[in-house]
C-alpha cells in the first residue's frame, strides 16, 4: 500500500469544526451499479457466451482466474470507465467489482492483477478472435425476439490513433498520423452493434470489405432467410466488388459517391435550375434528379441520385448510388442516406466513452481482442439504455452520462455470516430511476 493513502487530510473547518478525511473506510467502492450490469449479463450471458469460444492453454494446476472471469472483469472495468489495463491493480479489491465478478467481497478473494490481464489480453490466437467476432455476431442476432422484416447495416471507419510501434500501425496522410483504422458495423435503426475489426491504418478497398460482408450477410441469411439487408455507406466504400456482391444476394444498398467531371456534367441542368430559382427568390433552393451512370470499374449502369443545393454559401453538389428503384429521390437521400449520420454517434460512445482507442499492445492480435472487449462493454450498455432506460430520464443519454449516474454510485459493502449487505447513501438523488431499473432486470 502506497504511503500517502494512509494520510490524513485537513480541509477547512465547518461551524468551528474540525474536517478531516482518510481512505479508511474499508470495503466501499464507487461502483455500486455494477451490480446492475452483472444481473444484466446474467440474463442475456454475452460474456459468458463469448467465454466459451475462447480455448483456455493455460496450465490447469496454475490457473486461479477463469476465462469468463477475467472476460467479466476487464469488461465490467471498461463499462465503469477504467479502460486501462493498469487499473487491474487498484481495482482487484474492489469489492463492488468482485462481486458483479462473482467473488465474495472479502478478503478471501481477490481479481486478477495487471500482469494476470495482460498475458490474458495477449493469449488469444487469429482462430480465437474469429471465433469471437462470429459470438459477437450471434449476440446480435439473437438480440431480437423475433426475426425483423429489414435491417440496415451503416458502415465506417475512425482514425485510432497510436503512439508507439504497434505492429501494422501505418501513417494515414488524410489523417497525418500513424493509426489504426478499425471498421465499424452497426444495425442503424437501433445502434446495435453488429462486429468492429482491427485494421491497418490505411483506406480498406474494396475486395476487403465484400469479403467482411459476404460473411455477415451468410450467417444473417442463415438465421433469418427472408430479412430484407440495407447496406449503408460513405463514397470509399462504393466499390464495385461491394454492388455486385449486394446485387447478387438481393440485398439493398445506398452509397455516397465521388463526384466526377461525367457525374458533374450529368448534373449541369438541374444545378442551373437550383441558382435560377435561388436568384429569383433570394430563398436557399434544393433540388433532385437523377440519371444512370456505369463507371469503367462498375459491371453495369446504377441508379444515381443528384441533390442540387444552392444557398448563400453557393452551391452544394451531392451524390448517391443505389439499387433501390421503388422509392422518391428525396427520401432515399434525406431519409434514408443521412440517416446513416447517427452512426457517427455509435461509434463516439464506442471510442470516446469507452475508450476502445487504447490499442497499445505491440502485437495486433492483442489490440484486436482489446477492441473486442471494448465492444463487450459496448453492447451491456447499449441494452441496458434501449430495454431497461426506455422509460427514464437516460432513456437516449449517452454512456458517460449513464455511467455517472447510474453506475458511480458510492457503496459501503459487509460480508455478513449469511448474507453480503450492501449499504448505498441515502441522499443518491435517483432512487426512484435505480428502482426501476432493478425491477425491470430483476424481478420475474
Amino acid at each position: 500500500m502506497e504511503e500517502f493513502t494512509k494520510q490524513l487530510y485537513l480541509f477547512k473547518e465547518v461551524s468551528a469544526k474540525k474536517v478531516q478525511a482518510a481512505f479508511d473506510a474499508g470495503q466501499a467502492s464507487s461502483d455500486g451499479g455494477l451490480l446492475l450490469l452483472r444481473e444484466l449479463e446474467a440474463r442475456n450471458g454475452v460474456i459468458s457466451r463469448v467465454a466459451g469460444v475462447i480455448r483456455d492453454c493455460r496450465h490447469p494446476g496454475y490457473v486461479e482466474h477463469s476465462v469468463e472471469d477475467l472476460l467479466k472483469q476487464r469488461v465490467f472495468q471498461i463499462a465503469s470507465g477504467y479502460e486501462d489495463g493498469n487499473d487491474c491493480d487498484w481495482l482487484r479489491d474492489d469489492p463492488a467489482l468482485k462481486i458483479a465478478c462473482e467473488k465474495l467481497p472479502d478478503n478471501t478473494q481477490v481479481l486478477a492483477s495487471q500482469p494476470t490481464m495482460c498475458r490474458f489480453e495477449n493469449a488469444p490466437s487469429r482462430t480465437d478472435l474469429y471465433r469471437i467476432g462470429a459470438a459477437i455476431l450471434d449476440v446480435f442476432i439473437d438480440s431480437y425476439l423475433q426475426a425483423p422484416k429489414a435491417i440496415i447495416l451503416d458502415i465506417d471507419d475512425t482514425c485510432d490513433e497510436i503512439h508507439g510501434a504497434q505492429q501494422l500501425s501505418l501513417f494515414n496522410a488524410f489523417h497525418d498520423t500513424h493509426c489504426f483504422l478499425p471498421i465499424h458495423i452497426y444495425e442503424g435503426q437501433s445502434g446495435k452493434l453488429v462486429t468492429a475489426i482491427l485494421r491497418p491504418g490505411k483506406r480498406p478497398n474494396g475486395k476487403e470489405v465484400a469479403m467482411i460482408f459476404k460473411r455477415l450477410i451468410k450467417k444473417i441469411k442463415r438465421a433469418w432467410p427472408r430479412v430484407q439487408i440495407i447496406i449503408r455507406g460513405d463514397s470509399h466504400y462504393a466499390s464495385p466488388e461491394i454492388m455486385d456482391l449486394c446485387e447478387a444476394n438481393n440485398i439493398h444498398y445506398i452509397f455516397g459517391l465521388t463526384p466526377n467531371k461525367k457525374t458533374m456534367a450529368a448534373a449541369q441542368n438541374i444545378m442551373a435550375t437550383a441558382l435560377s430559382l435561388f436568384q429569383r427568390s433570394g430563398k436557399p433552393t434544393k433540388l433532385y434528379s437523377e440519371f444512370s451512370y456505369q463507371a469503367g470499374t462498375w459491371s453495369k449502369a446504377r441508379r444515381v441520385i443528384v441533390k442540387a443545393e444552392h444557398n448563400h454559401i453557393g452551391s452544394n453538389t451531392r451524390f448517391i448510388v443505389t439499387n433501390i428503384q421503388q422509392a422518391w429521390r428525396k427520401f432515399l437521400y434525406e431519409k434514408l442516406y443521412c440517416g446513416r449520420g447517427m452512426m457517427e454517434l455509435y461509434i463516439k460512445e464506442h471510442k470516446n466513452h469507452l475508450a476502445s482507442d487504447r490499442t497499445s499492445c505491440s502485437e495486433f492480435a492483442a489490440n484486436q481482442f482489446r477492441l473486442f472487449l471494448h465492444s463487450l462493454a459496448y453492447i451491456l450498455l447499449h441494452t441496458l439504455r434501449t430495454k431497461y432506460l426506455t422509460h427514464t430520464q437516460w432513456a437516449h443519454a449517452q454512456f458517460d452520462t449513464i455511467r455517472n449516474k447510474l453506475l458511480k454510485i458510492g457503496v459501503e459493502v459487509r460480508c455478513l455470516a449469511t448474507r453480503v449487505k450492501i449499504s448505498m447513501p441515502s441522499s443518491y438523488p435517483y432512487q426512484k430511476e435505480f428502482y426501476q431499473v432493478w425491477s425491470a432486470i430483476c424481478l420475474p
